[in-house]
């Protein structure tokens, strides 16, 4: 009688035992390391940030064990502000407006990517007429509708100080007209006053669709191709506060990437939901080869633009390198590997990583 007490006490111990095991190999305790779980994301009204879409409606942020909110902006300042005031967790901000910010003494990190290329120029039709070819020159004398402290700026800026282009007023020179915001800035092209705007994605192939011309897209610019767009930025004290969060928003994004890379129809509807648009035009920005949506935060390619926009007059010098943190990339994707270590898309990554950390 007491050997049998003994065997069934044990075995009820075991089982509690195994049960508790079990339970530390479960999501929602993996899940319990996470210094917080809800988090605002801010974006623009752009398809290049897809990253953030497909992972909320294919689930990636929930199987992270994130609740995540997402906000439409319409500018990078708006974006900054949201993240100093606490309101956003996470933005996609434009390359150029973050390193001025940074420079500035906005206590802003970089920590992964958002968007290479993807930005250009349209102008009106008739300015194009009867010319079978055309390059940044077509500008000349014309009023050019831009956004002041952006990558679509400062890329116009390297272009036209190649061609040794003068900005200001004349039948030489180009006319830089300044407007809060993209979308104000393609609006602009409906004024008499307007002759061509700034354009990042999707607005190239709205204004296409619209009966403009293209003058450039900065992909098929030599001096511009693989130019690091919008970047994922935090608060560096919030990347300090919450380590694992920031991990796993990351894991989170390389899945979707991975997705958007496997499954292209399901990606454009997953876009569409945020942008509104023809699904044809969504499929041009997205997958024409204009721009590519990547996480890998690209800080030489970054490095690289922050010289550039200091010779520019920009922005002035400053230490990059305590504001911008590849680390939470790396462990990301070192996990994600780990499971999937034979992923040729995972493994593209990392050989892209290494070359450009």
């Amino acid at each position: 009688m007491k050997k049998k007490l003994l065997a069934g006490i044990l075995a009820v111990v075991l089982m509690f035992i195994f049960a508790a095991c079990a339970g530390t190999n479960s999501p929602e305790d993996a899940n319990s390391k996470l210094e917080k779980t809800r988090f605002n994301l801010g974006y623009l009204n752009s398809t290049a940030h897809l990253l953030a879409f497909v992972a909320q409606e294919e689930g990636f942020f929930k199987e992270e064990g994130l609740t995540v909110t997402l906000t439409q902006f319409s500018s990078a300042a708006e974006l900054s502000a949201g993240l100093e005031s606490g309101k956003l967790d996470v933005a996609f901000i434009g390359s150029v407006p973050t390193l001025t910010f940074q420079s500035k003494g906005h206590d802003l990190t970089i920590f992964g990517g958002a968007m290479t290329n993807g930005h250009g120029y349209v102008i009106k039709p008739e300015y194009v007429e009867g010319k079978s070819s055309w390059g940044v020159e077509i500008l000349k004398g014309r009023n050019v509708a831009s956004v002041k402290n952006s990558v679509q700026d400062a890329e116009l800026q390297i272009l036209l100080k190649n061609a040794g282009i003068e900005i200001g007023e004349g039948a030489d020179k180009v006319n830089i007209v300044y407007f809060d915001s993209q979308k104000d800035a393609f609006v602009a092209l409906q004024n008499n006053s307007i002759d061509a705007a700034s354009v990042y994605s999707p607005y190239a192939s709205l204004a296409e669709g619209q009966g403009y011309k293209i003058v450039y897209r900065c992909s098929e610019e030599e001096a511009l191709k693989n130019q690091p767009c919008c970047r994922q930025v935090a608060t560096t004290e919030a990347l300090a506060k919450n380590p694992e969060s920031y991990l796993a928003f990351e894991r989170a994004l390389i899945k979707a990437y991975k997705f958007t890379q496997d499954n292209h129809e399901k990606t454009i509807k997953d876009v569409k939901k945020y942008i509104d648009i023809d699904e044809a035009y969504i499929k041009t920005e997205v997958y024409g080869g204009y721009g590519t949506s990547v996480p890998d935060p690209d800080k030489a390619g970054t490095v690289a633009l922050k010289n550039t926009i200091v010779e520019l007059g920009y922005t002035t010098d400053y230490d990059i390198e305590k504001l911008y943190n590849t680390e939470i990339y790396r462990k990301a994707l070192d996990s994600i590997l780990e499971k999937s270590p034979d992923d040729p898309v995972y493994k593209e990554l990392k050989e892209h990583f290494d070359k450009y950390e």
